[in-house]
């Protein structure tokens, strides 16, 4: 396998730590987003259309993009995705929380942030109301959490991966986690998993 990849994206790592994880080789090549290494005629159609990493080339040659549905991919008949139907929608319900509500708000500031993206008007206007529903994500995920050790059932899926991402970084986009204890003690189980690796780990 391959993964088309920019190893300082949230949702590169949610695939890379699911391999991790589940301990499969892989390849990882990079590409430069502050380039548009993603927006080239060759990438546009032949990886993705969407011009988005990451993008998971399987062993068979297809491509697969958006990282929750390669995630899915990987988990399908592993301890990360439940057997049972309705953990199964549980487990999908919290990654598409986290696509609407979580990572728009909370990995768009870092986003900004780490790339060092040039704060006009017009983007510090938005980061208002950023903060405000990223805030607001992470109030859902403590009162979820409160009582819980991961979101589905009783152990980690893939729904944790999905939120770890982001949620462990969130302070590199100006969040601050300290009203949030019960989303800390998760980030600490979710880190403590065999295999962890880092999001900086190539």
């Amino acid at each position: 396998m391959r993964l088309h990849d920019n190893l300082s994206s949230g949702n590169g790592y949610k695939v890379r730590l699911l391999l991790a994880h589940l301990d499969l080789p892989f390849e990882r090549i990079e590409y430069d987003i502050d380039r548009d290494e993603t927006r080239t005629a060759r990438f546009l159609e032949t990886l993705n259309p969407n011009g988005r990493i990451p993008v998971l080339e399987t062993s068979t040659g297809n491509f697969l993009p958006e990282s929750n549905a390669i995630l899915f991919y990987l988990a399908d008949g592993t301890r990360f995705l439940p057997e049972d139907r309705l953990e199964r929608a549980r487990v999908l319900q919290w990654m598409f929380f986290e696509q609407y509500s979580h990572e728009p708000n909370i990995a768009t500031p870092r986003y900004w942030s780490v790339h060092g993206i040039e704060m006009i008007e017009e983007r510090q206007l938005a980061l208002v109301g950023k903060r405000e529903q990223g805030y607001a994500a992470l109030g859902v995920m403590e009162r979820h959490l409160d009582g819980r050790e991961f979101f589905v059932g009783d152990g980690y899926s893939i729904a944790d991966t999905a939120l770890y991402a982001y949620t462990h970084v969130s302070h590199e986009g100006g969040f601050d986690l300290a009203p949030f204890p019960a989303v800390r003690a998760w980030l600490d189980r979710c880190s403590s998993q065999p295999n962890h690796i880092s999001i900086n780990a190539g």
